[in-house]
């Protein structure tokens, strides 16, 4: 059973996921309509990504005898000066969102709750690949520049950059 602390911190875990989520799906539109149908790939996938965390978090509230609540969500950015601006906001957020994980971890060890605190590490490791991937894809986008031809490379290649790759690459540093 979950303590009430603990459901309502859960519950705005879930917000912040769903607005993560929309925060993907706002950028895949921005980038499809400049024409960066590779970037909009893999914004589009990572918005599907992001609400499979939030569906997690859901699914588990309600299973522990809490009430998963749905709220309203802030509305995204829609625009953005350039890929270097929208990645380094991407990156911003995933931190972020990082800090709310940690910080939801905490209420775990605070409210004695180690099946949550457990259930949770998951989502610590979730989001060191995440913040790392965020991190690569902006070290790539910085390299790039103002180059048109890097740009179109990137654009390309950009859905076979993966949390596995984004890792590899943070490893060997």
């Amino acid at each position: 059973m979950l303590s009430k602390k603990l459901e309502k911190a859960l519950n705005e875990q879930i917000r912040i996921e769903a607005e993560s989520s929309q925060v993907y799906l706002s950028m895949a539109c921005w980038a499809e309509v400049k024409g960066l149908e590779g970037v909009a790939g893999f914004m589009y996938g990572h918005s599907d990504e992001e609400r499979m965390h939030m569906l997690k978090l859901v699914k588990y509230v309600n299973e522990r005898g809490g009430h998963a609540h749905i709220s309203e969500l802030k509305a995204p950015k829609t625009e953005f000066g350039g890929l270097q601006e929208m990645f380094q906001e991407l990156y911003d957020h995933e931190i972020f969102v990082s800090q709310s994980i940690n910080e939801l971890v905490h209420v775990t060890l605070q409210e004695k709750d180690y099946a949550t605190h457990n259930f949770l590490q998951w989502y610590v490791a979730e989001q060191l690949e995440e913040e790392a991937l965020a991190r690569t894809v902006l070290d790539k986008i910085n390299l790039i520049g103002n180059d048109k031809g890097g740009l179109y490379l990137f654009d390309r290649d950009i859905q076979q950059i993966t949390v596995e790759s984004a890792a590899s690459d943070t490893a060997g540093e």
